[in-house]
C-alpha cells in the first residue's frame, strides 16, 4: 500500500486506500491507513493494542483537523465513526465546523470536568464512565444546532451530569453487577435528563436487574425501550402517555401489565422475551387490533423458554471472538465434569486450576476477558459438586489468582 503525502491537502480532497502520514500530535506523528469500505478509526493508548487504529497518550493534546483532508468516496467527511479514550475534548470544538456521524468517548479525566458542546453538530455521541472517579458535566448541543442528537451514556451514571437542550433521544447503560440474585439496581438522580422524552435503558440479560422505579422521575416519555434484566415492571402501568414500547431480550416479563393500560401505545415491540408472557402479549396484541389497529409496526417475536437464557447468556464468553469463546467454553465443559465428580476441596481446586491455566497461553486475554473469566470461576464454583460443603467465592477467586498470568 503505497504511502501518500498528506500535508496541506483541501478539505475533503482525499478520497483513495493508503497510507498517509498526519500530524495528529506533532509532524508526521502518525500514519493513517485508510482501508477499502472503513469508515471508522479508534484512538486510544497503545495498551488496547491492535484494538486500536492510532495509539495516542490519553493526555496528549490532539489535532483533529487533521481528518479535515479526508472523505468517504461518495464525499461525506471521514471518519464516519471516532472511537476516543482519552482527556483531550478539543473534538467538540472541531465538530462545530465539521460534523460527527457517531462518536464514542471513553474519558479519562483525573479530575472533574465541564465541557461546552453547545455549538457541536454531533448526530450520537456515546460516552462510557468507568475509568477514573471524576465527573464529567456537559453541556448539550442545541436543538437548532443538531435537532436529531441522540446522547448514549454507559458505565458509572451517577458521575454524570447535564445542561442544555435535551437530546433527541437518550441510552442508558448503568454499570451492573453479572449476578441477578443481587438487589435490584436503581438509577442515580440524573437532573435535567429526567425531561426526556424518548428513553432507553439497557442492561444484560442475566444481570443484576435494574428497577423500574426509576421511571418516576420521566415524566415525558413518550417512547420507552428496555433491554435487558429489569424488576417492578407492574410500574410501567404509570407511563399512560406512551405511544412506543419495546421489549428485548428480557427473560421475565411476568409483571408485565396488559396492553390496554397504554391508551395511546401505536407501537409495541416485544423480541426475544421469555415464552409465557410472549403468548399472552400475542393474545393481547390481536386483540387490541380489533378495537383500535395499530398505526405503527408491532410484533411479538422470538418468544424462548427458560433454558435459553442459561445457553445464550449464562456463560460470560458471549462477547468473545468465536475461536475464543469456542476454547473457553470447551474449558469450561471439562472443568464442569470435573466437578461434578469432585468429593474433597482438593478435588475442585484442582478442576479451577486447569480451566484457569488453560488460559495463560492464550493471546488476547485483557481486562474484559480476565473478569469475564473471574466470572466463570465463580459460576464453576456454584455448580453441582459432591463435597458436602459450599465452595465459598473467595475460595474460588484465590484459587484462580493464584495460577493465572493474566
Amino acid at each position: 500500500m503505497p504511502i501518500h503525502k498528506q500535508v496541506g491537502s483541501p478539505a475533503g480532497s482525499i478520497r483513495e486506500d493508503g497510507r498517509y502520514p498526519i500530524d495528529l500530535t506533532g509532524p508526521h506523528s502518525h500514519t493513517l491507513v485508510l482501508k477499502p469500505g472503513v469508515g471508522s478509526l479508534s484512538i486510544g493508548p497503545s495498551q488496547a493494542g491492535n484494538k486500536t487504529d492510532l495509539h495516542v497518550d490519553p493526555y496528549t493534546p490532539i489535532n483533529w483537523n487533521v481528518f479535515d483532508s479526508f472523505a468517504t468516496p461518495a464525499g461525506s467527511p471521514w471518519p464516519r465513526v471516532l472511537y476516543y479514550a482519552g482527556s483531550d475534548t478539543s473534538f467538540f470544538d472541531w465538530a462545530i465546523e465539521r460534523p460527527i456521524e457517531e462518536m464514542t468517548w471513553v474519558p479519562i479525566l483525573p479530575k472533574d470536568i465541564v465541557v461546552d458542546a453547545s455549538q457541536s453538530k454531533l448526530h450520537g455521541l456515546h460516552i462510557e464512565l468507568d475509568q477514573f472517579e471524576s465527573r464529567l458535566h456537559l453541556k448539550l448541543p442545541k436543538r437548532q444546532v443538531s435537532e436529531y442528537f441522540r446522547l448514549s451514556v454507559a458505565g458509572d451514571l451517577s458521575r454524570f451530569s447535564v445542561a442544555g437542550d435535551m437530546p433527541y433521544s437518550l441510552t442508558l447503560k448503568p454499570r451492573t453487577s453479572r449476578r441477578k440474585n443481587h438487589e435490584p439496581f436503581l438509577l442515580p438522580d440524573l437532573g435535567a435528563l429526567h425531561q426526556v422524552t424518548s428513553l432507553t435503558l439497557r442492561n444484560e440479560p442475566l444481570a443484576q436487574p435494574i428497577s423500574l422505579a426509576c421511571l418516576e422521575r420521566f415524566q415525558n416519555l413518550t417512547s420507552l425501550s428496555l433491554w435487558g434484566n429489569f424488576c417492578d415492571l407492574e410500574l410501567l402501568a404509570r407511563q399512560a402517555q406512551l405511544t412506543n414500547l419495546e421489549l428485548r431480550f428480557m427473560p421475565d416479563l411476568s409483571d408485565l401489565p396488559p396492553l390496554n393500560v397504554w391508551p395511546l401505545l401505536d407501537r409495541f415491540i416485544a423480541y426475544n422475551v421469555e415464552e409465557i408472557t410472549g403468548k399472552r402479549l400475542r393474545q393481547q396484541m390481536k386483540a387490541r387490533a380489533k378495537t383500535r389497529p395499530w398505526t405503527g409496526y408491532a410484533s411479538v417475536s422470538q418468544l424462548r423458554k427458560p433454558e435459553w437464557w442459561t445457553t445464550e447468556f449464562g456463560r460470560p464468553f458471549s462477547s468473545w471472538p468465536k475461536r475464543l469463546a469456542k476454547l473457553a467454553n470447551e474449558a469450561y465443559d471439562v472443568a464442569q465434569a470435573a466437578l461434578a465428580q469432585a468429593r474433597s476441596l482438593a478435588d475442585a481446586e484442582a478442576a479451577i486450576t486447569a480451566f484457569t491455566v488453560r488460559f495463560n497461553t492464550l493471546k488476547g486475554i485483557e481486562t474484559t476477558e480476565r473478569e469475564d473469566l473471574g466470572e466463570a470461576v465463580w459460576q464453576l464454583s456454584q455448580s453441582d459438586h459432591q463435597i458436602g460443603q459450599p465452595i465459598t467465592e473467595e475460595m474460588a477467586q484465590s484459587w484462580f489468582d493464584a495460577v493465572r498470568d493474566y
